[in-house]
């Protein structure tokens, strides 16, 4: 779990101030007299859960039942011999896409658990046309290989959302549930059940992307009847445009437990549109497996043709399975609609971060760096401001065919 940055509060609680004084205005007004038996105060109504709370406890939960359907399943020894052979097969942390793959009864459960995350997830039904099954099967650790290709039958974990958990439970054939150290990869090979965050992702991110249009966080295009510089940057992009360009990028070791596998990074590229109101533009970043590591994707980060100034910020996020895209989309367009175009930069960073409910700092999704004042010349190696993540850019022209 990575530490949060400082969350401000004044205009919540400006807003429950003025809520409070209008309260007890009404209750003055409408006070029984001295001699009128008081009614009995009505209980106070439960207080809702925080939406991240919601979702994360729902998807922990699917991942947890899938878990325990699955290691029942395993004493069918053929699908035991089939299963164990597809996860062998899986190259790397991808996994075995097991809904997919499970018949009968047990595939009838795993859909349901299916369905229950993609709703949890604000994500399109789970079968049809939507965003098709998320659950996926891996093996825990790469070492735990030699025994489960021995034929060890392997017990059955979910890898559930919490970064600092200390203990794991894994269930076995006959149901029953083992306490293993969240840090410390088992000999006993373990199956995780989990989401593929690959396609959830890039889901996530397409209804992010929808999501902030219909609030008019989309910037509409370059008119005729626009400004000058507008016109101007129109006129250019006939020939081209020009972007910053991620060369290479790394990310400090966050220690997550092996349980957990890789995690999925986006970035949110925000600045003010061609139209003068606020953008935000998300970035997949599917390569950015693990921590600790240089790549080198060459990615295109920011579309200058879409910003009216020569500067933009950067908010990057970690995918760790629980996230409510439709409800990370709300929360920022909430907080940057109250932004409007004063003439000049004005940092988004702070505003996007601070839109995030509390509990969703918990673990997911998890702040992992920020950049500020990205220009259009910006070039070299530039540090994240929590000192988390490095990114070297260069700009490039993009040229039209």
């Amino acid at each position: 779990m990575r530490p949060r940055p400082t969350r401000r509060r004044g205009p919540l609680t400006a807003t429950a101030a003025t809520l409070a004084a209008l309260t007890a205005a009404a209750a003055l007004g409408a006070a029984p007299s001295a001699s009128a038996t008081p009614a009995p105060a009505p209980a106070p109504a439960p207080a809702p859960a925080p939406v991240g709370a919601t979702a994360r406890a729902t998807v922990d939960s699917a991942q947890d039942r899938a878990a325990r359907d699955l290691a029942r399943s395993l004493k069918d020894a053929s699908w035991r011999t089939s299963l164990r052979a597809a996860t062998l097969k899986a190259p790397g942390a991808t996994g075995v896409p097991v809904t997919e793959r499970a018949t009968g009864a047990l595939k009838t459960r795993l859909a349901a658990a299916d369905r229950d995350i993609a709703e949890a997830k604000g994500l399109p039904a789970a079968t049809g046309t939507g965003t098709g099954s998320l659950l996926r099967l891996r093996l825990g650790a790469p070492s735990m290989r030699a025994a489960l290709s021995a034929g060890v039958t392997p017990w059955v974990a979910a890898a559930g959302s919490d970064d600092s958990a200390r203990t794991v439970t894994a269930y076995d054939s006959q149901g029953r549930a083992h306490e293993l150290d969240a840090r410390v990869a088992p000999a006993q090979p373990v199956y995780v059940v989990d989401i593929d965050t690959t396609k959830a992702l890039a889901a996530g991110l397409d209804v992010v992307r929808k999501e902030l249009a219909k609030a008019g966080l989309a910037s509409a295009a370059p008119t005729a009847s626009a400004t000058s510089a507008t016109s101007a940057n129109a006129l250019s992009a006939t020939a081209g445009f020009w972007t910053t360009k991620i060369t290479s990028v790394r990310l400090n070791d966050d220690q997550e437990p092996w349980v957990k596998g890789d995690a999925e990074i986006y970035t949110l590229v925000s600045g003010f549109g061609q139209d003068g109101k606020v953008r935000v533009d998300p970035v997949d970043m599917p390569y950015l497996d693990s921590d600790g590591t240089t790549y080198r994707p060459n990615q295109i980060l920011v579309n200058w043709s879409n910003y009216k100034y020569d500067l933009a910020d950067a908010v990057m996020m970690e995918e760790d399975g629980s996230t409510n895209y439709r409800e990370l989309a709300k929360a920022i367009a909430t907080a940057l609609l109250t932004i409007t175009d004063q003439g000049a930069y004005v940092p988004l960073v702070n505003a996007i971060l601070d839109a995030m409910p509390d509990d969703w700092w918990t673990d997911d999704p998890d702040y992992v760096d920020s950049w500020y004042t990205l220009a259009r010349q910006s070039t070299g190696t530039l540090q994240g401001a929590r000192g988390n993540g490095t990114l070297t850019v260069e700009p490039y022209f993009v040229q039209q065919f």
